[in-house]
């Protein structure tokens, strides 16, 4: 097993420059006062950046003679697309990122009937060392900025203003950090990040709360430490086994965590929020989709607020691990509901472009990072059962 470090923070490459998505409304007025300018202008930026505004010739609302200046020290490009890949008709867009220092991540936009959701990376790699996950086995890289984190939900919220996605233009609705990292692992710069992401204009997108999630594998001290933020997004708790023997091995964090721990500390949220969290569970063939792990899952969480959603394992490629069939599925999901524990199965969007967080980073560090392109889009994948989670 691989040993995990005891603290939990990322190597450096590269301190990312300075940017006004790392700052709090009164530092960024002040390093505009800095620059000789009316501390304004700083929430002048800040609108642009929240709408996605990338041209200085486009920020009209600045002196032509200071805009280039403004826009070099404060907002300076973070993340540069690589590639992006669609499928689902276009309605669902994963894009690679590269960073200032060369380091890749991952993000992906969907857009569903009644809501758009971005999922996010919060760090490029992962140092949770989960052997079934694609990111899991690249490492830890380092940890983004909150201004790299925020870029990636500013970017999507941008592309559905402008109808990229099709479906006509429309709105961001929902957040997840479900793309690469453990967010909790990163925490000072996720806090950050959820101050932008539910913050009013100039300095927010403006979104709700419940239309964020933030998910972690279970960093006791840091969901405790979210308790006490006195805030109300959507907990994520990636547990994927009901018993510690098995998650030893699958989720090697639970040997300082264990699953009570674990299920105690997102209790403990519950309470203090009046919010149910989530169990991310991914079945895995024959590893922990036996019906008496659903039983023991029904009775670990039955009567708690709490809600199971299921994921049929996206395997990587040479990869020992596969999706559960069917059957097995049907019955998990049966005797969970049966327990009284509610149960959907996460739409299964994205299987035909590397959709496991990571598989498209993996892939171009191993061949060279191509030119941009976008994958030919490809008909609607199915969601498992007729059931999806919630966003």
């Amino acid at each position: 097993m691989t040993a995990l470090p005891l603290v939990f923070d990322a190597p450096r490459r590269g301190k990312p420059p300075r940017h006004l998505a790392d700052l709090t409304r009164e530092e960024a007025r002040a390093a505009v006062a800095g620059l000789g300018q009316p501390a304004f202008r700083a929430d002048q930026l800040a609108r642009h950046f929240h709408r996605g505004v990338t041209d200085p010739a486009q920020m009209t609302d600045l002196p032509a003679a200071v805009r280039e200046t403004l826009t070099e020290a404060l907002l300076p490009g973070l993340l540069t697309p690589v590639r992006h890949q669609s499928a689902d008709g276009g309605r669902t867009r994963k894009t690679l990122w590269r960073l200032h220092d060369g380091a890749l991540v991952e993000s992906v936009l969907m857009r569903y009937p009644d809501r758009a959701t971005v999922c996010i990376s919060s760090q490029a790699g992962c140092g949770m060392a989960c052997p079934f996950c694609a990111t899991g086995q690249q490492g830890l890289t380092r940890n983004l900025s909150a201004a790299e984190i925020t870029g990636q939900a500013v970017a999507a919220a941008a592309a559905m203003a402008n109808g990229e996605i099709p479906g006509g233009p429309g709105r961001l609705s929902n957040v997840v950090f479900m793309g690469m990292g453990e967010p909790l692992a990163n925490y000072p710069r996720v806090r950050q990040t959820l101050r932008s992401l539910i913050g009013q204009a100039p300095y927010g997108l403006g979104l709700s709360q419940r239309s964020v999630t933030v998910s972690t594998v279970g960093l006791v001290p840091a969901i405790r430490r979210l308790t006490e933020e006195g805030l109300a997004v959507t907990l994520a708790v990636s547990l994927h086994a009901p018993d510690d023997e098995l998650r030893n091995t699958l989720v090697p964090i639970n040997t300082r965590y264990e699953v009570g721990e674990v299920v105690d500390a997102a209790d403990a949220y519950a309470a203090r929020t009046g919010r149910r969290y989530s169990v991310e569970y991914a079945l895995i063939r024959d590893v922990n989709d036996q019906p008496e792990r659903a039983d023991l899952l029904g009775r670990l969480l039955a009567g708690k607020l709490a809600h199971v959603n299921l994921i049929p394992l996206n395997p990587t490629p040479g990869s020992q691990w596969d999706a559960s069939p069917l059957p097995a599925q049907r019955e998990f999901v049966a005797r969970l509901r049966a327990a009284g524990v509610p149960t959907t199965i996460r739409d299964t969007r994205g299987q035909d472009i590397d959709g496991a967080c990571g598989q498209l980073a993996a892939a171009d560090r191993a061949v060279g990072v191509p030119a941009v392109a976008t994958a030919t889009p490809t008909p609607e994948a199915p969601v498992a059962l007729g059931a999806e989670a919630d966003a």
